[in-house]
C-alpha cells in the first residue's frame, strides 16, 4: 500500500517537474484541448506532445476523452491533493523545527 502511494506521488512530481507539462496543465485548466491544439503553442510534433500527454495521464492529472478521431484533454486536479498533502507535511515539519531553533536561540541569548 505504501509503495503504491509512493509510486503515485513519484509519478505526480515527475509529471510536474517538466515546464512543458506544467504549461499543458495551465492550458487544460481553462478548457478542453485537442492534441493538435496542445502541440501548436510548443512548436512540437504530435509524437513529442503525445509523450508529455501520456506522462500526465499516467500521473492522473490529465484525462483524455475520445470523440471519434479527436482526443480531448482535460485537467483532473484531484491528483494534486496528494502533492498538497506531501508539501503540507514537510511545511509543518520545517515550521516546527524552525520554531524550536528560534526558541533555543532566544533561550541561549537570554542566559
Amino acid at each position: 500500500m505504501v509503495n503504491i502511494q509512493a509510486a503515485r506521488l513519484d509519478m505526480l512530481f515527475y509529471a510536474l517537474s517538466d515546464a512543458t507539462r506544467r504549461q499543458i496543465l495551465a492550458l487544460i485548466a481553462k478548457r478542453a484541448y485537442t492534441i493538435t491544439e496542445l502541440a501548436n503553442p510548443f512548436q512540437m510534433s504530435l509524437a513529442a506532445i503525445s509523450k508529455h500527454i501520456k506522462i500526465l495521464e499516467k500521473s492522473k492529472l490529465l484525462v483524455r476523452k475520445r470523440e471519434g478521431r479527436i482526443h480531448l484533454c482535460t485537467l483532473d486536479a484531484t491528483a494534486l491533493k496528494s502533492a498538497e498533502e506531501c508539501i503540507q507535511f514537510y511545511t509543518q515539519f520545517w515550521n516546527q523545527r524552525l520554531d524550536l531553533l528560534a526558541k533555543q536561540l532566544e533561550d541561549s541569548h537570554e542566559k
